[in-house]
């Protein structure tokens, strides 16, 4: 049997809940009901498929992945877009961040399989949004203010079962 896992970092609870009001008003005025699916995340190895037998490989490779960094701060600043019409994303935008482009590396020397460059978001509308109504959320959302800020200290190894559960985590730790 197959499951999908991914690499994500996750802030706090009620930084999840401040997003939610978004992916809320998403569902509410612009259809996109998919958004309310998943909590609020930065990716940083986006979903894959694996055998379930497999799954101590990637236990493994989560494992060595090379987590000696300080803990640092992530700093969300206001709303960005992918303005494709085949799969327009709306998101919160973070700031330029060489700590989370550091870590980001680090996870890619042992989960390099997918080729995909790093646009570290966190997505508020996307899946359902259809191109139109995207464009009238982005109207709204491209002028909106939304600042806050979290620490980042460790990442998550997810699994999918019914939805993204977390199997295993890592400290980030300066030693």
């Amino acid at each position: 049997m197959k499951k999908l896992y991914f690499i994500a970092i996750y802030p706090p609870q009620e930084i999840i809940e401040e997003v939610k009001i978004f992916k809320r008003d998403l569902a509410l005025h612009y259809e996109n009901s998919k958004a309310l699916k998943n909590d609020a995340h930065i990716t940083l190895f986006p979903p894959f498929s694996r055998e379930l037998a497999l799954e101590n490989d990637i236990y493994e490779a989560f494992g060595k992945i090379d987590t000696h960094i300080s803990p640092f701060e992530i700093e969300l600043n206001g709303f960005g877009s992918f303005g494709n019409p085949k799969n327009p994303v709306i998101f919160v935008q973070p700031e330029q961040n060489d700590q989370l482009k550091e870590l980001h590396a680090r996870v890619r020397e042992r989960f390099n399989f997918i080729n995909q460059s790093f646009n570290p978001h966190m997505t508020v509308g996307y899946r359902n949004l259809t191109y139109e109504n995207y464009l009238k959320a982005w109207e709204i959302y491209k002028n909106k203010e939304y600042k806050t800020k979290f620490l980042v200290d460790k990442i998550l190894l997810l699994r999918h079962d019914q939805n993204w559960v977390p199997i295993a985590e890592k400290k980030l730790d300066k030693i």
